[in-house]
């Protein structure tokens, strides 16, 4: 579509060079004589650019115009022509919103480049204005916006520093919704267009974390049959996602800082070192200031990724955002799974408001997912939501509902707490030896340590003056 321009200029000779000049240049040119007659029009149909003269005789100003423009259509472009002499004024206009101001006497090359640029610049800000709208429906962003200040300090700051290639830490605890923010800041940001790679360091196992975020080379240790490219090399020119970071091993962590450092790595089994263009995210549900404390994670690693931190908020603390939410998610999953249109009954709502949520918004969705599929009636009703607890409980936290728990359900619950009890028990008569515990359960080590991070076991879990502490 042509832009649409509207020149206001008293004098008709200047009238008719300009729009002569525009219409040329393939735009939609429209004038008027007057600020009174120039606001009429914009107040009738918008344009995407104002030509105005500051000096316009009697009556309503260039300024005026200026301002009435900005009022009227807030996202219209106004260009100023001034005077000889009038460069203050003009540069008054631009503080009052004025995109760019042309001195008389202008040539039509000026002209053209002044619209020209300022249209332009109008266009990246819609599109910029669009792709947003684009990556938080596309990426769930729209999830982690409420009411609250503190979800708006977070998408202030998300929207501040997509745009640089800082290093974020983004924090909360599980289910708040870490790895949307890392994606929306990827997405947001000029390497939107590069890979986005996300790496769970508490699921890989300690032996083979660092050929999985550098590679390894042919021979580098038994079973490397070939090379094999590593996440940072994958996320190249993108970004790279360090999720759950507090569960690194100290080892890796000193390698990882290498890369902030030095922007260069080797490959397990490799001494030529590869250079490598990455924005790194660490996300993380720890307090890595206890972590640096206890002497489990490096002060210095701690530092470089901290440069900006995010603090993703509970859904306990904010309730007010959980009837959006859980229309948003029912919405969702009605339209995914083709279903008959639901909605949430008053006494339902009130129940998910007062629900303390230890498992955050993932829970919330969970929630409001099989609702929406087992509720016998389009309104879901409290009886149909089928939650993990009682909300208000005095510690804070959910306690087992056996009434909303599935056969299924609850005999994972009691097999995982059979494993947990009984792998402490192991580890705590090997003296925390993982090879003398998986000999004695007759387990491979590796898979002992798998089952230690499924279980989310730390060291401090079996050492016995813990176990002594409990029993006395």
């Amino acid at each position: 579509m042509k832009a649409r321009i509207l020149i206001v200029e008293d004098e008709r000779a200047i009238q008719l060079a300009l729009s002569g000049l525009l219409r040329r240049e393939g735009y939609e040119a429209e004038v008027a004589s007057s600020g009174e007659e120039a606001l009429e029009k914009l107040a009738a149909a918008p344009c995407d650019l104002v030509l105005t003269d500051l000096a316009l005789g009697r009556g309503t100003s260039g300024m005026d115009v200026l301002k009435g423009a900005k009022k009227l259509r807030p996202e219209t472009v106004v260009v100023m022509i001034t005077a000889h002499g009038s460069e203050k004024i003009a540069v008054e206009a631009m503080k009052n919103g004025a995109e760019d101001y042309v001195p008389k006497p202008f040539d039509n090359d000026e002209i053209r480049l002044v619209v020209q640029r300022a249209l332009e610049r109008t266009r990246l800000q819609r599109e910029n204005r669009l792709l947003l709208e684009q990556v938080q429906k596309q990426y769930g962003f729209e999830n982690l916006i409420g009411s609250g200040p503190a979800m708006q300090r977070v998408f202030a700051t998300l929207q501040k520093v997509a745009e640089t290639d800082l290093t974020v830490l983004v924090r909360g605890e599980s289910g708040t919704g870490k790895e949307l923010v890392a994606q929306a800041l990827h997405n947001l940001s000029p390497r939107r267009g590069r890979p986005f790679v996300a790496v769970n360091c508490a699921a890989i196992s300690r032996e083979l974390v660092e050929s999985e975020l550098f590679g390894h080379e042919k021979g580098a240790f038994t079973g490397a049959d070939a090379r094999r490219q590593g996440r940072f090399e994958a996320a190249d020119g993108g970004s790279i996602l360090l999720d759950e970071i507090g569960d690194m091993a100290p080892e890796t962590q000193a390698k990882v800082l290498r890369v902030l450092q030095e922007r260069s790595f080797e490959r397990v089994g490799g001494s030529k070192p590869i250079d490598v263009d990455v924005r790194v995210i660490a996300a993380t549900h720890r307090n890595l200031e206890q972590e640096v404390g206890k002497q489990r994670f490096r002060e210095d690693l701690y530092y470089r990724l901290k440069v900006v931190t995010l603090e993703l908020p509970p859904l306990r603390e904010r309730p007010e955002d959980i009837p959006a939410l859980s229309q948003r998610f029912l919405e969702r999953v009605t339209t995914r799974l083709g279903l008959e249109k639901r909605q949430l009954g008053d006494a339902a709502l009130a129940r998910l408001v007062r629900h303390r949520w230890p498992g955050n918004v993932r829970e919330l969705a969970n929630v409001i997912e099989q609702a929406a599929v087992l509720a016998p009636a389009p309104v879901i009703e409290e009886a149909d939501l089928k939650l993990g607890g009682e909300p208000g409980s005095a510690d804070g936290a959910a306690h087992p509902d056996p009434a909303g728990l599935s056969f299924a359900d609850a005999k994972r619950s009691a097999v995982e707490r059979f494993e947990r009890g009984y792998l402490l028990e192991a580890l705590r008569r090997s003296g925390g030896n993982i090879s003398r515990a998986a000999e004695a359960m007759g387990m491979v080590r590796q898979s002992l340590q798998q089952k230690i991070r499924e279980l989310g076991l730390r060291d401090e879990d079996w050492t016995i003056e813990d176990h002594e502490k409990e029993n006395t």
